[in-house]
């Protein structure tokens, strides 16, 4: 989903769940705002490629020239979305985001802010994985220009 990107940022990283998949073939820095899933990413990190940073992405978002450094970004926020990491990243010269959200009012509003900051989204997919539940979840992918 993030091509051949090679520096990544994965963004509400929680636990690991995409970090370490993503760390197979990139440098992964792993950003979320509760410390104990971060201690425990980085715990069982080992000798792989990944960083783990505990941040309030809320409060503060990851600015334009701190993304610059990533060749893809992958964002899994919580169901209020990421409306302040979406517009610094709008800002940014990333050239591949990866979003997972597990509400479709507020994708509809960080891909919003998105493609109006001059990204494509290229797919989008929805994923039905909670039997006898509404929820769903979404996967999209964003490329620059």
């Amino acid at each position: 989903i993030l091509g051949q990107a090679q520096s990544v940022a994965d963004l509400f990283s929680g636990l690991g769940t995409f970090t370490f998949p993503l760390a197979r073939r990139a440098r992964v820095v792993a950003f979320d705002g509760e410390g104990s899933a971060i201690g425990a990413l980085a715990a069982a990190a080992g000798g792989r490629a990944v960083e783990a940073r505990v941040r309030d992405l809320f409060r503060r978002p990851l600015a334009a020239d701190e993304l610059a450094r990533f060749d893809g970004v992958l964002m899994d926020p919580p169901r209020a979305g990421a409306r302040a990491q979406a517009e610094q990243l709008a800002r940014s010269p990333v050239p591949t985001v990866a979003m997972v959200s597990c509400n479709p009012a507020t994708f509809a509003r960080d891909a919003r802010i998105l493609v109006d900051g001059g990204y494509s989204l290229e797919w989008v997919q929805p994923v039905d994985q909670f039997l006898w539940s509404a929820e769903v979840e979404l996967v999209a992918s964003f490329r620059r220009g």
